[in-house]
């Protein structure tokens, strides 16, 4: 074997080392570097000369694959089954050529996540890659879903030798041997203790997901104006950097530094106006209370830093160009260029262990975060916010750490407790205010166990008597003289998003909040669905029974519900159909769908079926509509119809059926899908 071997593994198993190049980099770089750097590390493993033959034959040799059947899946599936390994990979494990060229990538990637020394030369692989390089667009790995999130979190918080045994167990299949042996050859100092970081892991399905493929990239462009600027003089260029250092020099003059955004490649007069912090907008104090408005136009500027411009330039730097350091994230649907104009100031602060600003532009709420020292590590985050109300707009994510999570709430809101869904009987535990700021909240957000979900109760509405924060000491003279009106009990709940979800019951043509036992007593029942929703945007999940059946056998009688989780870009609603039997737990997930309008306020109808075994041991087919069908029909395995929205018949275990049901203007429906 000499170079051309080496060339030929490349080639023919390049998306395999970019992805395993892309999960071992550290998730610092930033997505777009991490792309970049990970295919010129496949690229670079090429060896310079033909001397690699004796290496790449000791490497290669037993490189057999595991099997990766056994239970401790770090999979976040909701099942938490361990997937087939895939066909070919002991003839991939056996290639002499493949398991040279994968030891150099793996080596090039750990050396990437070594931090700089003041007195060492760096290694080729810790700086930007002089080759791929993308001019004009920024790429990155298409999103997954949440289960894609909840791993890639996991993978940040291991070392960079941890995820490379992580990649050894879980996507070469190796077995713990080889996996050291592996490490060791690649230099690391401890191999047993990176392995003992991954635990039982052996293998995930979700690595082969798009999120972490550096091959399927997604593309955006940079700043448009900016570029079409860019061809000006080299000349005048130089004149006006002249002229902007000058500025920064004098005492007082200038904005300050641009901390963590990427440098301006030209001057544009629209952008400088949204990136000037003397132009940001704030409302008053008292605003919201004679404002016709009730989204977050109304929330005055909260904080302690509101009037740092240094902060605030550098907020707005980010937001309009974020550098190649900054960890940026959107919820689908939610742009993340720049400001059309000045936004508007929420929230200036120090926050736990970072300092905070919340903007918001009319469209989308933005969340600038850097560490109280310095801006390295800097955070963007957006959201999409266009259409809020008082019932949406009532809560923001101020910061998440260690599983908890901080809200800043509406100025209206007077009160804030925390409520266990799962517990419909215990009492909401009060939560103390600041300034509208919440003390810690334990997230359900990335709780795979479901032992408990919490929800946020928050008692005020736009005409309450109260600002938020009175538990510190309201001013008399802001609330002498404001009207008492009714106030809204409201519940939402962190579903890993910057606004938390508003949560309902009711039909879906009148949603109302979650009050009374009844409401809480089918949301104990539907909570532990919401992972299926979360990350995706979503404004409000409204769940609401469409129908009761007296089970066969005298099983007592079940409850058919259906959850609908609004977007708040709209198009990407998810519907879940729910049969609940009696007695505690979680009802059964019977039918799921996305971007359609059953289960809705323009389509309320919805049909679902379920096979089901009595206490006695016989099977039946179950069925349910709405009030809209006047009559169900099985076919397949089991024929039979029935007058009106419900329908019982006897059956055999693992019977394929098919079901379908007539509304009342006499044109067929099938069942939720």
């Amino acid at each position: 074997m000499g170079v051309e071997r080496a060339e030929a593994a490349i080639v023919e198993h390049y998306p395999r080392l970019v992805r395993m190049a892309y999960l071992v980099l550290p998730p610092s770089l930033g997505r777009h570097r991490r792309v970049l750097t990970a295919h010129a590390l496949a690229q670079g493993a090429l060896p310079r000369s033909s001397r690699a033959t004796a290496r790449s034959r000791a490497t290669g040799s037993g490189t057999g694959t595991g099997t990766g059947t056994g239970t401790g899946s770090v999979s976040r599936s909701g099942t938490g089954t361990v997937p087939t390994p895939r066909a070919g990979l002991d003839r991939v494990g056996g290639d002499a050529g493949y398991a040279y060229v994968r030891l150099r990538v793996l080596r090039a990637a750990l050396e990437a996540g070594l931090p700089l020394r003041r007195l060492a030369l760096p290694k080729r692989a810790q700086l930007p890659p002089l080759l791929p390089q993308v001019r004009g667009l920024r790429v990155f790995p298409r999103a997954g879903g949440a289960d894609e999130l909840a791993l890639d979190q996991w993978l940040a918080s291991l070392t960079g030798e941890g995820r490379a045994a992580f990649v050894l167990r879980a996507m070469e299949r190796l077995p713990e041997p080889e996996v050291l042996r592996l490490l060791a050859e690649a230099g690391v100092a401890d191999p047993a203790e990176a392995l003992a970081q991954v635990g039982e892991a052996e293998s995930d399905a979700l690595l082969d997901s798009p999120e972490f493929d550096p091959c399927v990239l997604q593309a955006r462009p940079t700043d448009l104006m900016r570029r079409r600027r860019h061809a000006r003089a080299w000349l005048a260029a130089a004149a006006a950097a002249a002229v902007a250092g000058t500025l920064l020099a004098l005492p007082g003059g200038g904005w300050g530094a641009d901390g963590a955004a990427a440098p301006p490649y030209a001057r544009n007069a629209a952008a400088e106006q949204a990136l000037d912090p003397a132009r940001v907008t704030v409302a008053g104090a008292t605003d919201w209370r004679a404002s016709t408005r009730t989204d977050f136009s109304a929330w005055p500027a909260r904080g302690d830093r509101t009037g740092d411009h240094g902060l605030l330039r550098r907020a707005l730097a980010v937001w309009a160009r974020p550098g190649s350091s900054v960890q940026a994230s959107a919820t689908p649907g939610t742009p993340s260029g720049p400001p059309m104009g000045p936004p508007q100031l929420l929230f200036a602060g120090e926050v736990d262990q970072a300092v905070v600003v919340l903007l918001y532009d009319g469209l989308r709420i933005a969340r600038y975060a850097e560490p109280r020292e310095g801006t390295a590590g800097a955070a963007l985050d957006f959201a999409r916010a266009d259409g809020a109300s008082a019932a949406t707009a009532s809560a923001v994510v101020l910061s998440r750490v260690d599983g908890n999570v901080r809200y800043l709430t509406a100025p209206w809101v007077r009160a804030a407790a925390v409520r266990d869904l799962l517990r419909p009987d215990a009492a909401a535990v009060p939560l103390r205010l600041a300034d509208g700021v919440t003390a810690p909240v334990a997230s359900p957000a990335l709780d795979r166990s479901c032992a408990s979900w919490n929800a946020l109760s928050l008692t005020g509405a736009p005409d309450s008597a109260e600002p938020s924060g009175t538990s510190t000491g309201a001013s008399a003279g802001a609330s002498k003289g404001a009207s008492a009106g009714a106030e809204a009990t409201r519940l939402v709940t962190d579903l890993g998003e910057l606004i938390p979800a508003r949560l309902t019951a009711g039909s879906p043509g009148a949603p109302h909040d979650v009050a009374g036992g009844a409401d809480r007593d089918r949301w104990a029942k539907t909570a532990c669905l919401l992972p299926a929703v979360r990350s995706h945007g979503v404004r409000s999940v409204n769940s609401w029974t469409y129908a009761h059946q007296p089970l066969p056998e005298r099983g007592g009688t079940a409850a058919w519900v259906c959850t609908r989780a609004e977007t708040w870009g709209g198009g990407r609603e998810r519907v879940l159909a729910q049969f609940q039997t009696p007695g505690p737990g979680t009802g059964a997930l019977v039918a799921r769908a996305e971007g359609v309008p059953e289960c809705g306020a323009r389509a309320p109808r919805v049909l679902a079926g379920v096979l089901w075994k009595s206490g006695a041991g016989h099977w039946y087919v179950l069925a349910a509509g709405s009030g809209q069908f006047t009559s169900v029909t099985v076919g397949g395995a089991v024929h039979g119809t029935s007058a009106g929205n419900r329908l019982a018949v006897p059956a055999r275990a693992g019977a394929q059926v098919e079901l379908s049901g007539r509304l009342a203007d006499g044109s067929r429906a099938g069942v939720l899908r």
